[in-house]
């Protein structure tokens, strides 16, 4: 062995030892401190901390932190968590021996926080004791169970049709301004009175939009069980990128109580980028499309915390809806794909939809659930082929807007796919409940509204949920529960149904002898 070798080793194993004597006669570390080597956006190089270890977080000021990212030979590359415009080459940088962690509990509940659990909605300081690291293992195997439970959003699209359970990863993708937040937000407002603590984690929005959504939450009484974490886009890019791994945390606690969780994450297009800048400047070296390599386990190893515990663990659950943009319609680029493959499915959002009026802008074929119907109400099996239904309306429409001469059985497929998009819109936070969604969708599926006019639909809708309480309650309360519709509770709803929609059937049959 070389001599300077052997005396690194002897100086090093001789430094442990003072300190671990030092520790155990006068019961504290002496302060371990480096200095800062150069500066760049968002990053800083320190040399001098010789025993820091991997994302351990490191002051450099009273209100200034970053997490020890790169640990190289002779420097460590380091994520700031803060503004670097007062931080200068020489300043100190001292260890902490800890990792970056979080404070949690219900305190948080009703608050907006940012990612380093700090208060920014201008209220009382935050005091609670308990702190979790914000990366942690996600759950083993054993300690889950299937996913079993419906998380309604209160959309009769996405509840019929691509249903969502709790314990799920369903990742919401499309263009800007399609409607991906409001989805979101409506499934927020949804469970409300149903024991499920909300976190909405904002990463790169602006200000104005996440004050808008903070308003909308708060004007529906949602803020009473929910926690928004904030890191907005001119936040410093380390805030951004430990944001989503924060509030997972504090979801966890929640879960682990066996408590039901539901965590939006709006976008994690902008946390790739972020991620992919603060790379770049530690010179990490890029992968496909310019994004680092492991960009995939950076989204990966964040989304597995999200599940459905076992019993022995209180049964507790993470449902997760991450959101992802993507351009020009473009669902096959890198990062939605990578999520795609991540998730258990995806809600996609169409432009053409959403241009034309037809909100929430879902495209049915393209978004799947994969979870599927393990985790719907059997009381939603009853609403048969809808799904197929729409799917050949869509095909049939295009030979229909060329003009084409169509069969009696033809225009009757399409008559009814008008129908079925009309039917699916819904205006934005207004979720309906369960009872509500069958009634309207059994009798759509059953043809009820193919004799009304395609411009009285929603006002025959309007109609059935004005005069819900003529339905027996005891058949309402019964769709909530664990076995299918009987034909005789089926046969009653449709028979009230159409009752109550006579009256628009009526003047559609009068307009058509006038004409």
């Amino acid at each position: 062995m070389p001599t300077k070798t052997l005396e690194n080793n002897i100086s090093n194993t001789f430094n442990q030892l003072n300190q671990d004597i030092t520790n155990h006669v006068f019961g504290f570390s002496p302060r371990e401190v480096g200095y800062v080597k150069s500066v760049a956006t968002g990053v800083v190089k320190v040399s001098g901390l010789q025993g820091a270890g991997f994302e351990e977080l490191l002051k450099f000021s009273d209100d200034l932190y970053g997490i020890a990212y790169n640990l190289d030979e002779d420097e460590i590359g380091v994520i700031l968590l803060g503004e670097d415009t007062l931080l200068n080459a020489g300043d100190e940088v001292e260890r902490t021996g800890r990792v970056m962690d979080i404070p949690v509990g219900d305190h948080l509940i009703g608050r907006v926080i940012d990612p380093m659990g700090i208060a920014i909605d201008g209220k009382s300081e935050i005091k609670t004791s308990k702190r979790l690291p914000i990366e942690r293992p996600s759950p083993a195997i054993m300690d889950r169970t299937a996913v079993n439970s419906p998380l309604q959003t209160g959309i009769k699209v996405i509840d019929a049709l691509i249903p969502i359970g709790r314990g799920q990863r369903e990742l919401i993708v499309g263009d800007r301004q399609t409607g991906k937040t409001q989805i979101a937000i409506d499934t927020i407002v949804n469970q409300q009175g149903k024991d499920v603590i909300c976190i909405y984690c904002a990463i790169g929005q602006r200000s104005a939009a996440v004050a808008k959504v903070i308003a909308k939450l708060e004007e529906k009484g949602a803020m009473d069980y929910t926690i928004v974490m904030v890191a907005e886009g001119n936040s410093a890019p380390g805030l951004k990128y430990i944001a989503p791994y924060a509030a997972t945390s504090i979801a966890e606690h929640f879960m682990e109580k066996g408590r039901n969780v539901l965590i939006v994450y709006d976008d994690l297009t902008h946390h790739a980028r972020a991620y992919r800048e603060l790379s770049l400047l530690l010179r990490r070296p890029p992968g496909r499309e310019a994004f680092p390599g492991d960009i995939f386990y950076i989204h990966s190893r964040l989304l597995e915390r999200a599940t459905h515990l076992s019993d022995k663990l209180k049964g507790g659950s993470l449902t997760a809806l991450p959101i992802i943009e993507t351009e020009a319609q473009n669902i096959s680029a890198y990062i939605p794909t990578n999520l795609i493959s991540i998730t258990d499915g995806q809600i996609y959002l169409s432009p053409k939809l959403f241009e034309a009026g037809n909100l929430p802008a879902v495209d049915v074929g393209k978004s799947v659930s994969r979870v599927g119907s393990n985790a719907q109400l059997p009381a939603y099996k009853s609403i048969v082929n809808l799904k197929l239904q729409y799917a050949q309306f869509e095909e049939l429409e295009n030979f229909y807007r060329f003009g084409t001469t169509l069969d009696e059985n033809t225009k009757k497929v399409i008559d009814h796919g008008e129908r079925i998009r009309i039917c699916l819109k819904q205006n934005e936070l207004h979720p309906l409940e369960v009872s509500e969604q069958i009634v309207i969708l059994l009798a759509l599926s059953n043809g009820l509204f193919d004799e009304i006019s395609v411009n009285k639909i929603l006002e025959a809708e309007a109609m059935i949920l004005q005069n819900i309480e003529r339905f027996p309650s005891e058949i309402l309360k019964g769709l909530f529960g664990d076995e299918p519709l009987s034909d005789v509770n089926r046969d009653i709803i449709l028979k009230t149904t159409t009752e109550i929609l006579l009256p628009f059937k009526e003047k559609s049959q009068a307009k058509k002898t006038t004409d």
